[in-house]
């Protein structure tokens, strides 16, 4: 593949369009109607997010997580001691992407993150599957290991277990939304682009120049 073949690559958007009056006043809410619009259409890993983080001097990383519950807030799991972990243990503010691109949508979501009570990461990492949670026990996430074999074999080693305790260094986060940006892809480029931000009591709508 050459840079021109890159320059010349591209897909003309037109399956929909989106204004601010089409939109509610709850953005929580209007990310719900797309996640379960995006999940009824059978998009492939509706529920996969891009999760940016960064350390206390700003340098960024990114990374694709799966969305594990909804409430006031998004929320997710994985290694307290990981990359991602250690990025949020010094500065919790990430970013949160979503990209649906059957639907020719993408929604962004700003905020501060926070660690879930202990129970309630303890009660979701009892109804993974046992193989997950086999995963999540011999795994010293983003630190090196020698050979895939050795993987395998921590696995193995526990082959007979029927039951693993969640591990201290796991667990789940909250991202507290502090901004949304919703975004439907047009012809011509001229995406609609709808973003909310927090006021007094509520949120204030605004359409953004694509």
């Amino acid at each position: 593949m050459t840079d021109k073949t890159l320059e010349q690559m591209r897909s003309e958007y037109g399956l929909g369009e989106l204004d601010v009056h089409q939109v509610g006043d709850d953005p929580l809410v209007q990310f719900k109607t797309w996640l379960d619009q995006a999940i009824e259409s059978k998009a492939l890993e509706p529920t996969a997010m891009n999760l940016a983080t960064a350390t206390k001097d700003g340098l960024p990383m990114c990374r694709v997580l799966l969305l594990k519950g909804l409430d006031h807030g998004l929320i997710f799991y994985g290694n307290y001691n990981s990359v991602k972990g250690q990025h949020l243990a010094e500065n919790p503010n990430a970013c949160i992407n979503f990209y649906w691109p059957s639907l020719e949508r993408q929604v962004r979501i700003t905020g501060r993150v926070e660690k879930l009570p202990r129970e309630e990461s303890v009660r979701y990492f009892k109804a993974r599957p046992l193989a997950s949670q086999i995963g999540s026990y011999v795994s010293k996430q983003s630190q090196i290991v020698e050979s895939r074999a050795v993987l395998d074999q921590a696995v193995e080693a526990l082959k007979d277990v029927t039951e693993i305790d969640c591990p201290e260094h796991w667990g789940g986060y909250r991202l507290i939304p502090e901004y949304f940006e919703f975004w439907q892809g047009r012809a011509g480029r001229l995406n609609d682009r709808i973003c909310y931000k927090p006021t007094d009591g509520g949120w204030q709508k605004n359409r953004l120049s694509p």
